[in-house]
């Protein structure tokens, strides 16, 4: 592992809670997993207070418990957890693509159909979830932007999180990708026309999607379960 202290852009306290909160995000670091002070200042090659200082804020996230006597931990995730996730998210983004499609300029425009093609493109060579999962989240994250609501941002930027959480866990169907290229487009045609409405209507139908496909993965999960 690269010595994190040769990281100079940011704080060594901000690199290692970046670093910890990416491997939880994407399931390097598995739920339930304790976080070791010791260990961890050992494998990062730091001293353990930007450690502890990064488990205080990964418990402020929601993404560590921390117990008596038990210590700290990885936080569990379930079908539940992002169905809940799934019901913020369905009218709060509606409501981002719809101050988007009135606030949009000329320049966010281009950049907002650029990405949706990037996306488009890393979905048509289907070699990295990865690539394609981080594109998915700067999508929707330019909307954020576009909508000029820093209140909405913060919101957003938590329950985004979480769920991509769940999408490095458990989206293993790549039809789920190529259905939401068109659901992207479907939002940025509705954003860059200024139909605010129908943009509010496309994003809502987009979460709706998502929360459908948690649900019957819910019930795959629970089947395979009765059937052990």
């Amino acid at each position: 592992m690269t010595d994190i202290q040769l990281k100079v852009q940011k704080p060594l306290k901000d690199l290692v809670y970046l670093e910890l909160k990416h491997k939880i995000l994407t399931g390097e670091i598995v739920s339930q997993t304790r976080l070791m002070e010791i260990d961890l200042s050992e494998k990062m090659n730091v001293s353990r207070t930007p450690i502890r200082e990064a488990i205080k804020r990964l418990a402020d996230d929601g993404l560590v418990k921390v117990e008596p006597r038990r210590g700290a931990y990885v936080a569990n995730i379930s079908i539940k957890d992002m169905l809940d996730v799934f019901e913020v998210r369905e009218d709060m983004e509606g409501f981002v693509a719809k101050l988007a499609a009135q606030r949009i300029n000329d320049d966010e425009r281009k950049q907002l159909r650029a990405i949706a093609l990037e996306y488009e493109q890393a979905i048509e060579k289907a070699d990295d979830k990865e690539v394609i999962i981080e594109l998915d989240e700067k999508f929707h994250n330019f909307i954020v932007k576009c909508s000029g609501n820093e209140t909405l941002s913060e919101l957003v930027k938590y329950v985004q999180e979480l769920s991509l959480r769940f999408r490095y866990l458990y989206y293993e169907d790549f039809s789920l990708y190529e259905s939401t290229a068109e659901q992207h487009n479907r939002i940025m045609e509705a954003i860059n026309a200024g139909r605010d409405e129908e943009a509010r209507a496309e994003a809502d139908a987009h979460v709706k999607a998502l929360k459908e496909f948690v649900f019957e993965l819910g019930k795959k999960m629970e089947a395979m379960g009765d059937a052990e």
